[in-house]
């Protein structure tokens, strides 16, 4: 940690291996989009020698596999694998996206992690620490996932480290802001002419030595007297926070008596909390200048990550069971236990087609061996069901990502990851085991795509591909769902926000050549009886020969929502054959299928058959369907006819600060809150009915509305009248377009 001697770099162009899970970190780094993460990635790849110059891996790739969209939006959309190799251990880099709407990679690199570095940018305003940063870290908290925190842009800071470090400490430690403190100060060079003082190096709080970068290579020297009296108090601050977290509780009792604390001590406590997850350090890193390898702090932060953050022998593994739902033994991280692993992304490349990036859990996966896929089955999201998932399938190769190449690995033991090819039955979050004794993990949560895109095929020969594109989407992204809706006859694809659509459509077009159009989402509405009403259907035709005579006189009563179309006979007398009453309730069902005055099916209504008159030969099965499908438009013609609009019941959960916006936006849409209550500190649930019509975007307005802080569900709770200038001005839309 700055304070032991530099390890030694791993080879360029060489695949980072592990033979222990005890040599293996996996690490995500997290921040909010612009945060420089991907920057950071590379920095320290740079450091480590897996890349030969900054963004740029020794063959000409580049240092992740980011595809046309990621270098057009300027952002990262997807999580990304870069090992690296530090001192004999493999550290896997999994770079997520800052961005809201991609954070199922995020969760996924959770999930593949073991700790995480949050990046802080000090190019934005002290209380801009990113809500949705604020959030992730919540998330790692409950899990007790060890976490610490890196600031990057000292150089075109707005906010001095002093005062950043200070606003984590305050939103990351809570009610222990002492939890949260930094290991180095920034060593600021001559001011410019232009009042700017560069960061040129950084001050170990606790080997109180300087670390110089301004040649671009990592120089330590002594400090100067008056550097130390700077950091005086944020060294002894530092130091009690890492005895308050000691297992030795004398440590206490001697340093407050007046005994120096050996700094081997120091270091070695700081790293056992670091790993325990409840102490989470500062620390500052920039990119290599032009030409040079290492970047500032890059070094001290190798270093925390092999000696601070726990191996995957220290985290527990998540739960699993039979694919029969059966409990089975906790998981142990041993590369000769029972093989258990993880698809945590899937991707499709154009030459080597679908790639499964794998997190091994137990035992080791080897290439060209038959394992078992079992998976949940996402079924309601559109993607292939349960039985899809319970296959036989033959390993391919295993390969670490190395810019857009793949370097080849023999095996893939416990606590490490590798990109498996061509497992054309696995998708996300599916489980690979031995194929004798197939076992499945516990699923790790999906946020819900709540942003609807309606699409139809550009062109006949895009109908073609369609589905087939569709299929191939969904599976590599489960926060996307596929929709055939059978009401509006509209294919829907659930998004979670607009950036999220925008990369769907755009890999629909370039990976799987599909073009497709944009279209209005609808919502299903339905129409019914707001009174009763009688109607006749008379259908009798004589043209020569065999003609078609029917005749039936209907009353149409409405009933309580949810009760759907009820028939009713009431002939007498036989006015109505017997055999044709079924022809009638089959006509009258078909037409409420159609609609009676707008085109949506109509419900909740009795409809009673009374009287009729029917002729020996000319009757029929089908001429008493139409009549009385007559009969209902005709009843329809001398009555109010409702629309109904699904109504939908939101639980939105907010920031105490945004509760009145929230609420009075959702008064806005015409909904009506039903209650409040606290979530939490600093958070309030607003539980409230909204007609879907008003929601279509709100997955995107309430995260403008809200800064970030928002979250919120939806379920449908029922359909009721739609306030009658909406209901007419959809019927004219709906006569336009007739």
């Amino acid at each position: 940690m700055g304070d032991k001697a530099s390890a030694h770099p791993g080879a360029a162009g060489r695949a980072a291996t592990a033979d222990h899970p005890a040599s293996v970190r996996n690490v995500v780094l997290v921040g909010h989009s612009g945060s420089g993460k991907t920057t950071l990635v590379e920095a320290l790849a740079l450091t480590a020698g897996a890349i030969n110059r900054a963004g740029r891996v020794e063959d000409g790739g580049t240092v992740s596999d980011y595809d046309e969209i990621e270098h057009r939006q300027q952002r990262s959309v997807q999580l990304s694998l870069v090992p690296v190799e530090w001192g004999g251990y493999k550290i896997n880099l999994l770079d997520t996206p800052g961005y809201a709407d991609f954070v199922g990679e995020l969760r996924a690199g959770l999930r593949a992690a073991d700790a995480a570095l949050f990046v802080v940018s000090a190019a934005q305003e002290a209380d801009a620490v990113a809500a949705s940063t604020r959030m992730v870290w919540e998330e790692c908290a409950a899990v007790g996932m060890p976490r610490a925190i890196v600031v990057t842009h000292l150089d075109t800071a707005r906010t001095g480290f002093d005062e950043l470090t200070a606003v984590c400490g305050r939103v990351f430690g809570g009610d222990d802001p002492d939890a949260v403190l930094p290991l180095y100060l920034p060593v600021y060079g001559p001011e410019a002419p232009d009042g700017h003082a560069p960061t040129t190096g950084l001050l170990g709080l606790l080997s109180q030595k300087v670390f110089d970068y301004a040649s671009g290579e990592r120089k330590e020297a002594s400090p100067a007297d008056d550097q130390l009296r700077l950091i005086e108090d944020a060294r002894n601050r530092l130091i009690e926070g890492i005895i308050a977290e000691s297992e030795d509780e004398s440590l206490m009792d001697r340093y407050l008596g007046g005994d120096d604390i050996d700094l081997k001590t120091l270091v070695t406590d700081l790293e056992k909390a670091v790993a325990r997850g409840i102490f989470h350090p500062v620390l500052a890193a920039a990119p290599a200048p032009e030409g040079a390898r290492h970047g500032l702090g890059t070094v001290e932060l190798l270093e925390l990550v092999t000696g601070g953050f726990p191996t995957p022998l220290e985290r527990a593994a998540p739960d699993v069971t039979t694919p029969q739902g059966a409990a089975r033994p906790a998981l142990s991280c041993d590369p000769a236990g029972p093989l258990v692993a993880e698809v945590v992304k899937t991707a499709s490349d154009p030459y080597v087609g679908r790639i499964s990036l794998v997190r091994v859990f137990s035992g080791t996966l080897r290439p060209d061996e038959t394992i078992h896929v079992s998976g949940h089955g996402l079924a309601d999201r559109g993607h292939e069901g349960r039985a899809f998932h319970e296959a036989d399938e033959r390993v391919g190769a295993l390969s670490a990502p190395f810019g857009k190449q793949q370097r080849t690995l023999g095996r893939c033991i416990a606590g490490d990851l590798a990109c498996v090819a061509k497992l054309s039955r696995a998708e996300t979050g599916d489980t690979l085991s031995a194929k004798d004794d197939p076992l499945l993990m516990a699923p790790w949560e999906m946020p819900d795509p709540l942003l609807p895109l309606a699409i139809e095929a550009h062109s006949k020969a895009d109908e073609d591909k369609l589905s087939q594109g569709l299929s191939r989407l969904v599976a590599e992204d489960p926060t996307m769902r596929l929709e055939q809706n059978q009401d509006t006859h509209q294919v829907v694809l659930w998004c979670l926000g607009e950036a999220h659509k925008d990369v769907a459509l755009e890999r629909l077009r370039s990976r799987y050549g599909v073009q497709v159009d944009v279209v209005p989402h609808k919502v299903s509405l339905r129409e019914t009886f707001a009174g009763s009403s009688a109607g006749r259907g008379r259908h009798v035709k004589q043209s020569g020969g065999h003609g078609q005579y029917a005749i039936c006189e209907i009353t149409v009563e409405p009933l309580p929502p949810g009760s759907g179309i009820e028939f009713v006979d009431k002939v007498v007398g036989g006015a109505v054959p017997r055999q044709f009453i079924p022809s009638v309730e089959k006509g009258v069902r078909a037409q409420a299928t159609r609609g009676v005055a707008a085109g949506y099916p109509l419900v909740d209504v009795r409809i009673t058959l009374r009287d009729g008159k029917a002729h020996s030969v000319d009757s029929s099965d089908a001429a008493f369907q139409t009549a009385g499908a007559l009969a209902l438009r005709e009843a329809a013609a001398d009555a109010r006819i409702d629309l109904l609009e699904p109504v939908a019941e939101l639980q939105v959960l907010v920031s105490d600060d945004y509760v009145g916006p929230v609420m009075s936006d959702l008064s806005g849409r015409r909904g009506r809150v039903v209650g409040t209550e606290q979530a939490g500190p600093g958070r309030t649930l607003v539980r409230a009915e909204v007609p879907e019509i008003e929601i279509g975007r709100y997955a995107v307005d309430l995260r403008s509305l809200s800064h970030g802080t928002g979250r919120f569900g939806r379920a449908y709770a029922r359909h009721e009248a739609m306030p009658p200038q909406l209901a007419d001005r959809i019927r004219e839309q709906a006569e336009k377009g007739a």
